[in-house]
């Protein structure tokens, strides 16, 4: 099933028009909350940074301030609405914890998915026994973690390549991830025969990136990355960049444009579709 806008994208797409309209209207933080009566300017930075859940009737009296004309103010009107619809959203997506959250939200919302990773395979694409090997060897760093919890909560996430009118996905997987000394022999060959069937759905693309391979004259890439855009092209495509604690969103066109054009040279480099599902067939029969 399709889901609606991503809150957290058009978040950032509401804060974006909002920021547009202050410095269009030649208005500094401060004027702008001053004229509603707000107590600091903490409220509207956060607005505009994405960083907070809309109140619509707080959106209804900046767009008076800006003096926005009636069609535009239909649209971010809608635009806040979605931004605002959180509790619904975290109602369809179940139970599972903030960070998987985060993380089905961009997946269940967009058009496209790029996905790199080096020493991983990629969340949408683990078995449950290689997702509950994941899970388990977190525990010492992230404490008390329901190990069933968050091992359902990904294959839920997994539906997403399946559903009726998925996004488009594309893999870049280093090689070394696929080779994991940690990983049990048994549950590396279930994992790498499940990367096999999964290469063969219409919307998957899943490359290897050799060992060996040069990618874009010795570039070498600083971390794992995921690139997601959505079906409405305002909306901002967003680069997510995974940390020990947290995750990073970078939602400006200019990281955008940058993370899309290292995929690129890391799929030039990669082994393309086809050797790259031999090569999988041959490390399931060496291992």
């Amino acid at each position: 099933m399709a889901m609606p806008a991503s809150p957290t994208i058009r978040r950032q797409r509401l804060g974006g028009e909002l920021r547009r309209l202050r410095r269009s209207a030649a208005m500094t933080l401060e004027q702008v909350c001053d004229q509603l009566g707000w107590a600091s300017t903490s409220k509207l930075s956060r607005l505009e940074l994405g960083q907070s859940r809309p109140d619509l009737a707080d959106i209804l009296d900046l767009l008076d301030v800006y003096h926005v004309v009636p069609a535009e103010r239909e649209k971010l009107v809608i635009i806040a609405r979605d931004a605002a619809a959180t509790r619904g959203w975290w109602k369809a997506l179940g139970a599972m914890g903030q960070r998987q959250r985060g993380y089905t939200e961009l997946e269940a919302s967009a058009a496209t998915i790029f996905q790199y990773q080096q020493l991983l395979v990629p969340g949408l694409l683990q078995t449950p026994e290689y997702a509950r090997l994941r899970v388990r060897s977190g525990r010492d760093v992230y404490g008390d973690l329901d190990v069933n919890a968050d091992t359902l909560a990904r294959a839920a996430r997994q539906e997403v390549l399946r559903r009726e009118h998925p996004p488009h996905y594309e893999a870049v997987i280093d090689e070394s991830a696929l080779l994991r000394a940690s990983v049990p022999p048994e549950t590396r060959r279930g994992q790498l025969r499940h990367l096999t069937a999964l290469s063969a759905l219409d919307n998957v693309t899943i490359q290897v990136l050799p060992l060996d391979a040069v990618v874009h004259d010795s570039f070498v890439p600083h971390t794992s990355f995921s690139l997601y855009s959505f079906p409405d092209p305002a909306d901002p495509r967003t680069v997510v960049l995974e940390t020990l604690t947290s995750d990073i969103y970078l939602t400006d066109d200019e990281d955008a444009i940058l993370y899309a054009r290292i995929g690129r040279w890391l799929q030039q480099a990669a082994l393309p579709v086809d050797e790259s599902r031999d090569l999988l067939a041959k490390l399931v029969a060496e291992r």
